[in-house]
């Protein structure tokens, strides 16, 4: 299987050969499964999917206003050029899937689970992240995180690869090993939980920088002369 490396982790990626794809005009199956498919062009107002299975399969330029998926298997499967609106993700599992110039803004993902997932030249802006653990290698490569957040996650060994971190959040959960070399992390919050995590050398200004303006401290000389105001 082909596979891509960033920094010191290998995603493996879909196979998929478009000769036995199969052309399917929904991703609802009453059998719960759809699997060797290509779907593409579609503009939904709604997709709801429950306890469904998504194998071996491509999505292109797909458009849905509203996104619901929960206990949602999906594995080998490339979303590309898709944009899922207001997004609700939860209980379910990625393995071996690739999102490619994917618009994912302000999505809630809960208690997914990722086990070779790349995230490459996305929009992942104000998405949040709750209790999501990267269970094999994962990766965000040259995706924007602005004002994202991560709560209760285990990111252990992912690599973010050139990505906007912009007020980008990092709340309690697991560090050990996530991979931040690159990147501009003088606005990320949440210093204080990024334990163990991997950076050059010339990002320890940037860190100090994050986790002052973080406590938010005060200057001797932005005092009014030292005078107390008691």
């Amino acid at each position: 299987m082909d596979s891509r490396t960033f920094g010191r982790v290998s995603v493996t990626l879909p196979n998929l050969a478009d000769g036995y794809l199969t052309n399917v005009t929904t991703l609802e199956s009453g059998r719960g499964s759809v699997q060797e498919f290509r779907y593409a062009d579609a503009d939904l107002r709604d997709l709801d999917l429950a306890r469904a299975r998504l194998i071996t399969g491509r999505v292109t330029h797909l458009h849905a206003t509203r996104v619901r998926l929960d206990d949602v298997r999906v594995d080998s499967v490339e979303f590309d050029s898709c944009d899922f609106g207001s997004a609700d993700w939860s209980d379910s599992k990625l393995s071996r899937v690739v999102f490619r110039d994917c618009k994912i803004m302000g999505a809630n993902l809960t208690r997914v689970n990722l086990d070779s997932v790349l995230f490459e030249n996305c929009k992942l802006d104000y998405a949040t992240f709750e209790q999501v653990r990267a269970a094999g290698p994962v990766a965000f490569s040259k995706t924007a995180l602005t004002e994202a957040s991560f709560n209760g996650c285990d990111l252990a060994k992912v690599v973010f690869d050139d990505c906007t971190l912009r007020l980008t959040e990092f709340g309690r959960g697991t560090y050990k090993e996530t991979d931040l070399r690159g990147n501009e992390l003088t606005t990320v919050r949440g210093v204080a939980n990024l334990a163990k995590v991997i950076i050059n050398h010339s990002q320890q200004a940037d860190l100090a920088q994050a986790l002052t303006a973080e406590l938010e401290v005060i200057y001797d000389e932005d005092l009014d002369n030292g005078r107390s105001n008691w």
